[in-house]
């Protein structure tokens, strides 16, 4: 029966794995095709940011009632209709006849993956035990390495050889077999893994965001989706101007820097983060901010390098990449710390409105404004009446320098999390779990 009972929590665990890598699979997939389609339909690199834009603003807003019904419905149903709704989006993609069509597509997938995050980090928490999350959630948000990588690895090479249409048909087949295969797990009890019942006790949201842990939480993840966000858009485009690559080439390079980047990330977050927390409450918080510090610099370097230094900054942007995923199972373990079981989802929610309207729909939309308006002052200083791809490259390097200026904004954020999070802790363990402001 023990067994029985492992089993059927392992698959569990590799099912939520494989949706979120296809989450993220489909999501990155308009940021290795960016040169094809901003080619066929002439577009500025503003027009290829507010395609991830977009998506995300929907994603975002319709990210707080969907947590909702996590907390409250079946996370199954929720999550199985989301995944069929985002990958038959994805798949629409490809009869795009002009951007706007396309855009309305992007619109559409972040309505069904805004159903992801909120239902599966739910139910991951209610298989295991607070000791024990920071390794299942860095294995749960390997998916957005993962996903990427596959996304870069896949789209590149197949779009160079049967079209960018062919790759986005690609990105949505992987559903048929995951749907089936959520639709046989067993959904969980709420609160089954907490030791202290006494914390599975609700509150009101507007107590949890009395939280000043919560605040600084959701701060970092503005920060950290900013960046994240910016580099999964620009990064193939950013090797091809700059190092001149191929399609094919600069897809495979991003898939080497989210693959082997994140895999490195986030294992040492899941392992560092479950040592770090039965030391020191404030430990994983303090352990993010120091990635993130450990990110501007290396950010910086791996975005100057000149033409002839591939391979280092290849390097340099896989090292960002690993520190900036380590956040993942550090801080999203920190968030199921403070709150009660029965409101993870709704907490998910609003940290995920929060980053990803006032971070991530920034992070293409403005790094691009910043590359068309740098590339115009560049041609304007030579003396030339055209914006040429040598101009592009100049102003998109140029951009990207504000990578590690929010690396460093991110670093102090988190730290003044660490400084609040062992009262909010304490408050949460209470029998009568009732947040208030911190004197920390």
């Amino acid at each position: 029966m023990q067994q029985t009972k492992k089993n059927g929590v392992l698959f569990a665990v590799l099912v939520l794995f494989a949706i979120n890598i296809l989450n993220f699979y489909d999501r990155h997939v308009p940021g290795a095709l960016v040169e094809p389609m901003r080619k066929e339909f002439h577009l500025s690199d503003m027009q290829i940011g507010l395609l991830g834009s977009a998506f995300i603003w929907l994603y975002a807003i319709m990210g707080v009632p969907l947590g909702r019904i996590a907390d409250s419905g079946s996370r199954k149903k929720l999550l199985a209709w989301g995944l069929v709704v985002w990958a038959s989006l994805t798949a629409c993609a490809a009869i795009a006849t002009n951007y706007t069509v396309l855009l309305i597509s992007r619109v559409g997938v972040g309505l069904g993956e805004a159903t992801c995050a909120p239902s599966a980090t739910s139910w991951l928490g209610d298989l295991f035990p607070a000791e024990k999350r920071s390794r299942v959630l860095a294995l749960f948000m390997l998916g957005v390495p993962f996903g990427g990588a596959l996304a870069y690895f896949c789209s590149g090479p197949l779009a160079q050889a049967h079209g960018w249409r062919a790759a986005m048909v690609l990105a949505a087949a992987p559903a048929l077999v995951l749907v089936p295969g959520l639709l046989m797990l067993t959904e969980p009890r709420r609160g089954a893994s907490e030791t202290n019942q006494s914390a599975v006790a609700r509150t009101s949201v507007w107590n949890l965001l009395r939280l000043p842990t919560m605040w600084w939480i959701i701060a970092s993840g503005v920060f950290l989706n900013f960046n994240m966000y910016a580099i999964a858009t620009f990064l193939p485009a950013f090797l091809s101007r700059v190092h001149g690559l191929s399609l094919a080439s600069s897809g495979i390079a991003t898939g080497v820097v989210f693959l082997l980047g994140g895999l490195a990330g986030g294992l040492a977050a899941g392992y560092v983060g479950d040592f770090i927390v039965r030391r020191r409450k404030d430990g994983r918080m303090l352990c993010a901010a120091i990635a993130a510090l450990i990110a501007a610099p290396l950010s910086y370097l791996g975005i100057l390098q000149p033409a002839g230094s591939l391979l280092k900054g290849i390097a340099l942007f896989l090292l960002t990449y690993a520190v900036l995923t380590s956040y993942y199972g550090l801080v999203y373990s920190a968030i199921q710390d403070i709150v009660a079981p029965n409101q993870r989802g709704i907490t998910m929610a609003i940290y995920f409105m929060a980053m990803y309207l006032c971070g991530a729909s920034f992070g293409p939309l403005l790094t691009g404004r910043l590359s068309d308006l740098l590339a115009h002052r560049a041609a304007v200083l030579a003396g030339s009446t055209v914006v040429t791809e040598s101009f592009r490259a100049i102003g998109l390097q140029r951009a990207m320098l504000i990578i590690p200026i929010f690396s460093v904004v991110l670093a102090g954020v988190l730290y003044m999390g660490s400084r609040t999070i062992t009262s909010d802790i304490a408050r949460r363990q209470m029998p009568a779990f009732e947040p208030a402001l911190s004197s920390d």
